[in-house]
């Protein structure tokens, strides 16, 4: 019998609330591979424009799926992005979906410059939850798990979490 294929997760949130900085300790933790979308997206131009308002690239879905789609087959990936209904649902055996106070969400994205409606699109996307709402609609309910991501502490305690639940949903890990 062959080998399993190791678990991909995907770690989503809104922009500020850990996702690369959890990915990168949850994959140091688990020996899985991180990915980081937004990254890859800006490596490989996998953009169609740039938008003015929000001062960020607009992703090509397509070219990114294209991209992803041999190395999520092989198993083993965290993929981190702020965004999760066009992923494919049979690519992922967990979901996580950070969340952060918007105080502390604040203080975050002004110190990375973020100002005006990019700013406020963002408060405003973790005040009505949109991204757990988003992993609901795309994924089923037993593999998401919405956590805590304001302290050092919560994204140790996060990390030994998940690594748990990735443990017991798939033994070889």
């Amino acid at each position: 019998m062959g080998e399993a294929r190791r678990p991909n997760l995907l770690v989503t949130g809104t922009p500020g609330t850990g996702k690369t900085s959890f990915s990168s300790l949850l994959a140091e933790a688990t020996g899985l591979a991180h990915i980081n979308v937004g990254d890859l997206i800006k490596e490989k131009k996998l953009y169609d424009g740039w938008d003015e308002i929000l001062e960020c690239h607009i992703l090509d879905e397509d070219l990114l799926l294209d991209e992803l789609e041999a190395r999520m087959a092989e198993g083993g990936k965290i993929v981190d992005y702020h965004c999760c209904s066009f992923f494919p649902e049979s690519w992922f055996d967990a979901v996580v979906v950070l969340q952060t106070n918007n105080s502390v969400l604040y203080d975050r994205l002004t110190s990375r410059g973020y100002s005006g409606k990019k700013l406020e699109n963002n408060l405003e996307c973790e005040i009505f939850q949109v991204l757990l709402e988003e992993a609901r609609e795309s994924y089923s309910p037993d593999i998401i798990r919405a956590m805590p991501s304001d302290t050092i502490q919560d994204m140790n305690n996060n990390v030994e979490i998940v690594q748990q639940w990735l443990q017991a949903r798939t033994p070889s890990l």
